[in-house]
């Protein structure tokens, strides 16, 4: 057999066992939807489902009320009726779906990721995408060896007013960067909204919900609430900074943290949560040369802003959805940034229809795997440095987080 011929067979046979959907051009991509509640992940896939050729079939979720709601939804939104699952098994083992959309509590991210993956689908997955160092490895590894396209929910990159900040500081247009910070408070925790809302234990599955985590008897406040529950989602460190953490990375072009520092509590809200109302983070990036802080206070709506200070001046992106205002406030020198200036717009594609393009051109999305990975060292170092007490540093050829 000649060298052309092996490889053409080598490649036959590797095409045969892989378990996705062969798609042609015109095709009509499958989409499932796993958690059905998460941020209106459904409305935004069928927003855009017709102009990128996707349908809906397969709506899956652990709560009865919620999963008819979405199969409604569908079948008001495109006409047709999507199959109901209650376990994502069921999902990923149908031929006809080619993605899934992921919007499962957050301590089930990378269990139904990893199956997606090993199924061959393609996958939109929800922030954080991971809450230890051993599932997020796993995680990135399975994707990378299936080769699938997925783009982590951090929404917030895809804004054309982050493509345009991102333009602006890699041009030069901030000087040298040597601070950042977030402070994103609010009066009540984000948790107890959704903790209030009624649950009965005969619409639940609510094995399927724990999953590996330790069994205990059905509490409609966890699984309504489970935001506020460090078993399920750490905290506002973990799950609101993942936002602000990827945006640093997408605007500066840094990577990981080298070291973390976290104090944290429960100092307003005194319940039955376990997630810190409180949070102060400080990430250190000494390659790039600079701080970044993070904090979240709930008990009080005020003092909330994003700021890049850097040696031209100051970039405020507190509303991140609008134009960031650009300033050459906080410095004397003769290149800060003059009076009137406006950072140029750029355009950018909508998060959804970003990732429903790229399952079929194969291109890597606005926020790869890759990504996720980043922000997930760094808020696993955050939560790390929180519950230890310690200074977590993290080791990149290793893929490892440390005390030092």
């Amino acid at each position: 057999m000649n060298t052309d011929r092996r490889q053409f067979v080598t490649a036959a046979s590797a095409a045969a066992l892989r378990p996705e959907r062969i798609l042609g051009a015109n095709d009509r991509i499958g989409i499932a939807v796993i958690g059905c509640g998460r941020r209106g992940l459904l409305k935004e896939v069928l927003q855009f489902a017709k102009e990128t050729n996707v349908e809906v079939r397969a709506v899956c979720d652990t709560w009865r009320p919620q999963r008819e709601k979405a199969a409604a939804d569908v079948t008001a939104a495109a006409g047709n009726q999507p199959e109901q699952f209650v376990r994502y098994q069921d999902v990923v083992a149908r031929k006809e779906i080619d993605a899934v959309v992921i919007g499962t509590p957050d301590h089930l991210h990378c269990t139904h990721l990893i199956a997606a993956a090993r199924a061959g689908k393609d996958a939109y997955v929800e922030k954080p995408l991971a809450l230890n160092m051993k599932e997020l490895i796993e995680a990135v590894d399975t994707v990378k060896k299936h080769d699938r396209v997925v783009q982590i929910g951090t929404q917030v990159r895809s804004f054309p007013t982050s493509a345009a900040g991102r333009a602006f500081v890699q041009s030069g247009g901030l000087g040298k960067i040597f601070k950042i910070e977030q402070s994103r408070n609010g009066y009540r925790p984000y948790w107890h909204g959704y903790g209030d809302r009624p649950v009965r234990e005969e619409d639940v599955d609510w094995k399927g919900f724990l999953m590996h985590v330790k069994p205990r008897p059905f509490e409609s406040q966890q699984y309504a609430g489970w935001y506020g529950y460090r078993e399920f989602s750490r905290g506002p460190h973990t799950n609101l900074m993942v936002h602000f953490i990827d945006l640093v990375h997408y605007v500066t072009g840094a990577k990981f943290p080298k070291r973390v520092v976290t104090l944290g509590g429960t100092y307003r809200w005194k319940d039955a949560y376990s997630a810190p109302d409180s949070v102060e983070t400080i990430l250190e990036y000494p390659d790039e040369g600079f701080l970044v802080r993070y904090n979240s206070t709930f008990g009080t709506s005020a003092n909330s802003f994003l700021k890049f200070i850097g040696t031209r001046g100051v970039m405020d992106a507190t509303r991140w959805g609008s134009p960031w205002v650009i300033s050459g406030e906080g410095t004397p020198d003769p290149d800060r940034i003059q009076p009137g200036a406006k950072i140029a717009e750029v355009e950018s594609a909508p998060h959804m229809k970003n990732w429903l393009e790229c399952l079929r051109t194969r291109q890597a999305p606005n926020a790869p795997i890759e990504a996720g990975y980043a922000h997930g060292v760094a808020v696993i170092m955050a939560d790390e440095a929180l519950i230890r007490g310690q200074r977590m540093v993290y080791d990149p050829a290793k893929r490892e987080i440390r005390a030092g």
